[in-house]
């Protein structure tokens, strides 16, 4: 009897054996078989490119993330489904999921205000004006079936700015900067359309909050603040307080840091003291090879000395 159940247990143990056995193979049959038609995949290029760009408009970082598609012979923007959009058709802005904008901080884009965060742009086209939009949920794309009214935060019509040169692939920028980093456009261009969109950004609250913030425990910062103020025309005498206070130290006392304190001086009408100052800048600047502050230094006495 006892022989016959371990009979029995020794075929049960072998047959349990052989069922492991072929579960490993084929488990290792499949795992090879997936990555060898992992392998096997060409890579070939998408039909519209991936691209952004960011540039800095002051202290706000924009950027723009999209997708390129190109003309390929089409129509693109016409009064009829000749094209391949439709006068009036609402548009994505781009290919697949569509073209987000992500702003730092909050911004003005076409006057109005907008807070900091990422965007879909959305666009009608028109022979003569483009409607540009922003949406406040990019993750709908182009299922403009999800739109719901209070999340457009952006609805404004921009000139249709016509080029006789087609672009041929859907290019995004951001340009004009202005000379006082406060202003910029969102530039589209795409066969033979093309339009900005205003953007306008305020840093001064950051800038004097830092000022007041950073000034408390970094010395150095006194430079940076009374030089933001000079460049802004703000109160000259805080700036004079500021730029003393940090060149006390004889290390500070850099040509280029003494050229500011003379600026600032000449801003308050002390001409004397300014020249004094500009006068030891150009001494130092002598002594470094500084070039640039040579002349900046000679041509600002030459001013002063005219007054």
């Amino acid at each position: 009897m006892n022989n016959s159940i371990n009979f029995k247990l020794i075929i049960s143990s072998e047959k349990l054996t052989n069922k492991i056995s072929m579960y490993k193979y084929i488990t290792s049959s499949l795992t090879m078989l997936l990555l060898l038609n992992l392998h096997a995949q060409i890579n070939i290029p998408a039909g519209s490119s991936a691209a952004s760009v960011m540039t800095m408009v002051g202290l706000t970082e924009i950027s723009i993330e999209y997708f390129r598609p190109k003309m390929k012979g089409r129509k693109i923007f016409g009064p009829d489904r000749n094209a391949l959009l439709e006068y009036g058709d609402l548009w994505r802005t781009g290919a697949n999921s569509g073209t987000k904008i992500t702003f730092s901080t909050s911004a003005k884009i076409g006057g109005i205000e907008v807070s900091a965060g990422t965007y879909l742009i959305l666009t009608r086209p028109g022979e003569n004006q483009f409607d540009f939009i922003l949406y406040e949920d990019p993750s709908i794309g182009s299922n403009f079936s999800k739109i719901e009214d209070d999340k457009i935060v952006v609805n404004i019509k921009v000139d249709n700015i016509k080029s006789s040169a087609m672009i041929e692939t859907l290019t995004f920028q951001i340009s004009d900067l202005s000379i006082d980093n406060t202003q910029a456009n969102i530039h589209f261009q795409w066969a033979d359309a093309s339009w900005k969109v205003p953007i306008e950004v305020s840093f001064d609250e950051i800038v004097m909050e830092e000022i007041e913030q950073k000034t408390k425990v970094n010395l150095s910062n006194y430079m940076n603040a009374a030089s933001y103020y000079l460049e802004t025309g703000k109160d000259l005498k805080q700036a004079l307080s500021w730029a003393q206070l940090f060149l006390t130290v004889e290390n500070n006392r850099k040509y280029f840091h003494l050229s500011k304190l003379a600026q600032i001086q000449a801003g308050l009408g002390m001409n004397k003291e300014a020249l004094i100052t500009t006068k030891e800048s150009l001494k130092k600047a002598k002594a470094a090879g500084a070039k640039p502050y040579i002349k900046i230094n000679e041509d600002f006495i030459k001013k002063l000395k005219s007054k």
